[in-house]
C-alpha cells in the first residue's frame, strides 16, 4: 500500500519520519516493521542521539532499554497532522503492542535485577566455599601429618615390643637351660653325697675294726693314707682329674 503525504499537513515532516510511518502502516505483515526494527529505525535513533547530547557528560552509562514510551510519542507526533481514516486502527493496534512491550520490558528489568542479585549471592557462596575448602585442606594436611606421626610411633613401639618379646624368649630358653643344668648338677651332687656317706661309713667301719684288732698301735698314718686313697678314688669317679689335682694341692699345703 502506498501512502501519499499531503504537503499541507506533512510539510514539516522529515523523509525519515515519513518512511517510518509508511513501514509501520504496511499492510503486508512480512514487509511491516517489527518492534525491534522500529526501535532501530534511523529516525528513532537520530532523535535519541539528539537527546543524549543534551544530557550531562558525567551521567553514568546504564543498560540500554527499549524506548517504547518515547516511540509511542514519536509515532503520535508523526501522525498528528494526518486526517482521520482507517489507518488509525492499525496505529492503535501498534500502540497497544507498544504498551505490551513496555510491560514486558518492566518484567525483563525485574528479571535482570533478580539475576544480578542471584549472581551476587552465587559469588558470595563461591567465596565462602573457597574459604571453607582452603580451611578443610589445611585441616586435612594437619590430620594427615598427625596420622603419619602416629603410624611412625606405632611402628617404633611395635618394633620395640617384638624386640622385648624376642628377648623374653631368649631369657626363657636360658632359664630352661639353667634349670636343666641345675637339676643335672643337683642329681650329681645327690649321688656324690650318697657315695661320700657310703665311703665315710666304710672308713668308720675300718677305723673301728683297727681299734679292735690293734688297740696299742697308732693308726694315724695308716688311716690318713686309707682316707686319702678313698677320697681320691671317689673324686676321680665323680668330678674327674681337675678336682683330684686340686685336692692334692690342698694336701701338700
Amino acid at each position: 500500500m502506498n501512502y501519499e503525504f499531503d504537503d499541507e499537513f506533512f510539510g514539516h515532516t522529515s523523509e525519515l519520519a515519513k518512511n517510518f510511518i509508511r513501514q509501520l502502516l504496511e499492510k503486508d505483515t512480512k514487509k511491516r516493521l517489527t518492534i525491534q526494527e522500529a526501535l532501530n529505525h534511523p529516525w528513532i535513533k537520530s532523535n535519541e542521539h539528539k537527546e543524549e547530547r543534551t544530557k550531562a557528560p558525567e551521567r553514568k552509562r546504564e543498560r540500554r532499554q527499549l524506548k517504547t514510551k518515547r516511540l509511542k510519542e514519536y509515532t503520535i507526533k508523526s501522525h498528528s497532522s494526518m486526517p482521520p481514516n482507517n489507518t488509525y486502527i492499525n496505529f492503535e493496534r501498534f500502540a497497544q503492542v507498544e504498551e505490551d512491550v513496555s510491560a514486558m520490558e518492566g518484567t525483563f528489568s525485574q528479571l535482570a535485577s533478580a539475576h544480578d542479585s542471584l549472581q551476587e549471592d552465587i559469588e558470595a557462596l563461591e567465596s565462602i566455599y573457597s574459604e571453607k575448602e582452603l580451611w578443610y585442606k589445611e585441616e586435612s594436611e594437619s590430620i594427615r601429618h598427625e596420622l603419619s606421626q602416629l603410624r611412625y610411633e606405632f611402628r617404633k613401639v611395635e618394633a620395640q615390643r617384638r624386640g622385648v618379646h624376642e628377648d623374653l624368649k631368649r631369657v626363657d630358653v636360658s632359664v630352661i637351660r639353667v634349670v636343666e643344668r641345675f637339676k643335672e648338677r643337683q642329681s650329681r651332687f645327690e649321688a656324690l653325697q650318697k657315695e661320700l656317706c657310703d665311703e665315710l661309713q666304710w672308713v668308720q667301719d675300718v677305723v673301728a675294726s683297727f681299734n679292735v684288732s690293734f688297740p696299742n698301735c697308732s693308726f694315724s698314718s695308716v688311716l690318713n693314707a686309707d682316707v686319702t686313697d678313698a677320697l681320691k678314688e671317689l673324686l676321680n669317679r665323680s668330678c674327674g682329674g681337675d678336682l683330684l689335682t686340686g685336692s692334692t694341692l690342698d694336701q701338700q699345703r
